[in-house]
């Protein structure tokens, strides 16, 4: 957030939800949790790179790609703790408010 403009996600996955192909999605809510604004930033811009989400899927750890000036230690326990729930809520959500379907994107606005 900023006197400008604010950012949510809502996660809408494809696939079923499961530890192994969550972690991109795990690590964006953990880091929407426990960081400040400029290191969220910051840390979404790695996250969403193709090559991390490879790597990843590959077995790298999520905390390799924690940034300078990150709390790593509380972004580490909200991430190895957060349950698959939360994102199954998202999926929901975004299926039965919002009418995607399963990996559909969108955009909502929301102006003041």
């Amino acid at each position: 957030t900023s006197s400008h403009t604010r950012i949510g996600i809502l996660h809408n996955p494809s696939s079923k939800i499961g530890e192994d192909n969550t972690a991109v999605a795990r690590g964006i809510l953990a880091a929407f949790l426990t960081q400040n604004n400029s290191n969220l930033k910051s840390f979404l811009s790695k996250l969403s790179k193709e090559e991390t989400a490879k790597s990843l899927a590959a077995g790298a750890k999520m905390t390799q790609f924690l940034i300078p000036g990150m709390d790593g230690n509380t972004f580490e326990k909200k991430y190895n703790t957060l349950g698959l729930d939360l994102i199954k809520t998202h999926q929901m959500f975004c299926q039965e408010v919002l009418k995607l379907l399963p990996g559909q994107m969108a955009v909502m606005c929301n102006g003041r």
